[in-house]
């Protein structure tokens, strides 16, 4: 077993992809974005520039090994899905690594902020995917930079120009995610804007999400439950179709039988609520105090999100709770 296996989770259970094996293929928190909703906290490093992070055939060697591993227990994976603790696409390598886990005979699906998908080779990479999912949490340059406060570099008309190239010519199934915060981006006029920019992008499904889990920015919260349904009607008008991401997902996540390193995994990129690892560590001979443990050694936090319990990877350094603490590149 190699230290690439630690990236690798699941399969954990999704609302678009059924089950799903997890493969966090960007080092933690490093990103183009540093998004007020996101469910990992702030980002530490925010960059552009696309690196190799991982050996690709040792990358697909550590997947191989999880599937073996899932289907000999009797878990289906419906999905090989890159999504990371970052943005997938800063992987220069992104291209070869689709190629290589699809010769493993499942379906790749990529998660993508797509701030990096006005550079061809990165369309080049996802179009090899069988699914993508783009985010569209605005579709105006004030309101971009207010939820997903982007790299100061990035250009949002050349990323909507990038978004709606690649959809052209993209093969697989497209689809869109976005975000909608109260206050922000959940009125009339951010929605419509939003839809006429989505209803271009022609795709299979535009998902409507709203923070489910703990967000980056404690004044981050959901859209009022009218606002939500009024935006879904907006949507809905100029969309074939369109459906909420707003549920949650389940207690069904696999285990190894380590469930030191399952926790660790999972969480890197998917909080779990308290009664979810209640349930996974029923499927070992594990106990609670594993994880009293992990969270004394400051390995895993708890905190409280909308009456629930969560349990997540800390990935930020001492010192910076309280403040941006990026470092840009």
């Amino acid at each position: 077993m190699s230290s690439l296996d630690a990236l690798i989770f699941g399969p954990v259970p999704s609302r678009r992809l059924g089950r799903s094996l997890g493969i966090n293929c960007i080092p933690p928190k490093c990103c183009t974005y540093a998004c007020v909703y996101c469910q990992l906290g702030r980002t530490t490093k925010m960059t552009i520039n696309r690196q190799h992070f991982y050996d690709s055939a040792e990358l697909t060697e550590a997947v191989g090994r999880h599937i073996n591993q899932s289907e000999a227990g009797g878990e289906a994976i419906d999905y090989l899905t890159l999504i990371a603790d970052g943005e997938p696409t800063l992987e220069k390598n992104l291209f070869q690594i689709i190629r290589q886990l699809k010769a493993l005979g499942k379906k790749v699906a990529v998660i993508t902020n797509a701030s990096l998908i006005w550079q061809d080779n990165v369309k080049e990479g996802l179009s090899e995917a069988d699914w993508v999912s783009l985010k569209t949490d605005a579709a105006e340059i004030e309101t971009w930079r207010q939820i997903n406060r982007p790299h100061h570099k990035l250009d949002f008309d050349q990323i909507q120009k990038g978004m709606l190239a690649f959809a052209e010519n993209y093969t697989g199934t497209l689809v869109t995610e976005s975000m909608l915060i109260r206050g922000i981006n959940d009125q009339v006029k951010h929605v419509k804007k939003i839809a006429d920019f989505i209803v271009q992008l022609k795709p299979v499904t535009a998902y409507l999400g709203i923070p489910t889990r703990p967000p980056a920015e404690k004044g981050v919260k959901q859209p009022f439950e009218s606002d939500l349904v009024r935006a879904f009607q907006i949507m809905q008008g100029q969309i074939n179709q369109v459906e909420y991401l707003v549920g949650y997902e389940g207690n069904a996540f696999s285990s190894t039988g380590d469930i030191v390193k399952d926790l660790l995994s999972i969480t890197a990129v998917h909080p779990m609520r308290k009664e979810a690892i209640e349930a996974l560590i029923k499927k070992t001979d594990a106990a609670w105090s594993s994880v009293d443990q992990l969270i004394k050694s400051g390995l895993l936090i708890e905190t409280e999100y909308m009456g629930k319990v969560y349990i997540m990877r800390k990935l930020s350094t001492p010192g910076n709770r309280g403040k941006m603490g990026v470092r840009m590149e």
